[in-house]
């Protein structure tokens, strides 16, 4: 694919990509009768759908198990930080470094699930928006907004500007995550990448330090799972609020 024309692979992502509409889909890939609900939308978006041999998916594929099924998009919209922020009840979550495309992925789909408002991520030094990623967030990243910024450090202090919480994950918090007050107001969840963390600039910008309480032997959780308790930890204490 062109760098001007997005792969997505998977059948929830692509089924997710023509039923979210957000970008043009130009051609559909598929192998196998049992896609049939893939191959109505793809027709009723007027997306012309190739019926070819599953070797030949697999040849075209970037991930390892595509489905049965390709399209070729448009790529994602990148969407503007400062109108993100400016949300009423903005829920953003930023990833610091994070470059295990899985991982991305993973915690897009959390994130979207959790009904965060938009997704961060810094344009070098990260992870990028490919196949793999799509197909791990399983078409969440067709709903939920993502901004792409020059550095984490920077998009901290945009959110600070705009009143907007910027709460770090950080082993050496000195708050409890489940004693998050700030949750219901508008708030920046922020990440760093397993084993090294938060960036010291990104951490000396973040409001709050929040630390996830663990009481096994293990010192620590992966990003994708950090992410799950905190984006459901600010949704449960945001409709608790709403009660």
């Amino acid at each position: 694919m062109s760098r001007t024309t997005d792969q997505v692979e998977g059948r929830r992502a692509v089924r997710e990509l023509l039923t979210a509409r957000r970008r043009r889909v130009r051609t559909v890939w598929m192998a196998g009768r049992d896609l049939e609900d893939i191959a109505d939308l793809a027709r009723d978006a007027g997306v012309k759908v190739h019926r070819v041999a599953p070797d030949e998916i697999d040849r075209r594929a970037h991930t390892e198990a595509p489905q049965g099924i390709i399209a070729a998009a448009e790529p994602l919209p990148e969407a503007d930080l400062d109108r993100l922020l400016a949300e009423p009840g903005a829920f953003l979550v930023t990833l610091d470094g994070v470059t295990d495309p899985q991982n991305l992925g993973a915690v897009a789909r959390t994130a979207e699930s959790a009904g965060a408002t938009g997704l961060v991520v810094p344009r070098h030094r990260a992870a990028r928006i490919t196949p793999t990623v799509t197909k791990a967030a399983a078409g969440a990243l067709e709903h939920l907004p993502v901004a792409v910024v020059s550095g984490v450090p920077s998009a901290l202090e945009r959110a600070r500007r705009a009143d907007v919480w910027t709460v770090g994950l950080d082993a050496a918090g000195d708050t409890d995550l489940f004693a998050l007050a700030v949750a219901d107001q508008p708030v920046m969840l922020v990440l760093g990448a397993e084993g090294t963390g938060l960036s010291r600039l990104s951490r000396a910008r973040c409001d709050v330090l929040a630390r996830i309480p663990m009481r096994g032997a293990i010192e620590s959780l992966n990003v994708a799972a950090a992410a799950a308790l905190a984006c459901y930890e600010v949704m449960r204490r945001r409709t608790a609020a709403d009660s």
